[in-house]
């Protein structure tokens, strides 16, 4: 059974709290918020000398949780992988064991993995908020999808099933609240946007922003598979990239949530307004 701490509605945050993926899409935004706020911040990985951080060697993870009081998780390079769960167990037994008070986990939709980890966060006995997110408005920005777009044609093998993306900035505004505020404890955000779009629909938002035609194209999914590792992505992406088209990406994801507007009170940012922003930005300069 999921217990809930009960704690006061006073905003708390006093202590260090511990950002891993502190250099990614959610990660990044989630640190800049905090400084804004002087909350002290620990950001941690794999480079970091100040605090080394690796996933996949828990000799790490001692250190980088020392003296912390609570923690934004933000697993690499995804919950689905294989292994994520016990890996995941095994962090939030350390982060027991170091006296951390509490977590926030940053989870996907529609994945069964995704929600084994949740219920370990959910299950130990610590402070814990879950930030469950649809797909990143910003993958067409800052991740994979970006030479895509650059090149003028979204090639997917994904059909004509709606999506509604999340902007990156929803989701570290939401998880800045959980790490900051007592109020968020024992709740499950689902984030989405405000409606839904096809990959062809984001398509047409983005020639709009841009000011050039972004096609989509459909492709067999092997075709797409061969390619990404043609391109030399690591054999565990190309894992996720199957899973992700074959599991996430069938139509149960097609619903929008309110996770935003419960935990802000305000709506999420449109696919079009990510789209011009992230266009004066230069995301897309050739």
């Amino acid at each position: 059974m999921v217990m809930k701490t009960q704690v006061s509605n006073s905003t708390s945050a006093s202590g260090t709290i511990l950002i891993l993926g502190g250099t990614g899409k959610t990660g990044r935004r989630v640190a800049e918020r905090l400084r804004e706020q002087a909350v002290p911040v620990r950001i941690a990985s794999r480079n970091s000398v100040r605090s080394p951080f690796d996933w996949n060697d828990s000799s790490t993870w001692g250190g980088a949780l020392a003296g912390v009081e609570s923690v934004y998780i933000n697993y690499a390079p995804d919950l689905a992988i294989p292994g994520a769960t016990e890996t995941i167990q095994e962090f939030v037994n350390y982060a027991v064991n170091s006296n951390v008070r509490r977590l926030v986990l940053l989870s996907g939709r529609g994945e069964e993995e995704a929600q084994h980890c949740e219920q370990i966060v959910q299950e130990s006995g610590l402070e814990w908020t879950v930030v469950r997110a649809s797909w990143f408005s910003q993958n067409f920005s800052e991740g994979e999808f970006r030479e895509m777009v650059l090149n003028g044609a979204i090639t997917l093998p994904v059909a004509e099933i709606p999506e509604p993306f999340v902007d990156v900035d929803d989701i570290a505004d939401v998880a800045v609240a959980a790490l900051t505020e007592d109020h968020h404890n024992g709740e499950v955000y689902e984030v989405t946007g405000p409606r839904m779009l096809t990959f062809r629909e984001t398509a047409q938002e983005l020639s709009r922003a841009v000011g050039r035609e972004v096609t989509f194209i459909p492709v067999p999914k092997q075709d797409f598979l061969a390619g990404a590792r043609d391109s030399g992505a690591p054999e565990e992406i190309v894992w996720l990239l199957n899973y992700l088209f074959e599991t996430v990406l069938d139509g149960r994801n097609a619903y929008i949530s309110d996770g935003v507007q419960r935990a802000l009170g305000r709506q999420p940012r449109d696919f079009a307004v990510y789209a011009e922003d992230a266009a004066l930005a230069g995301a897309w300069s050739m």
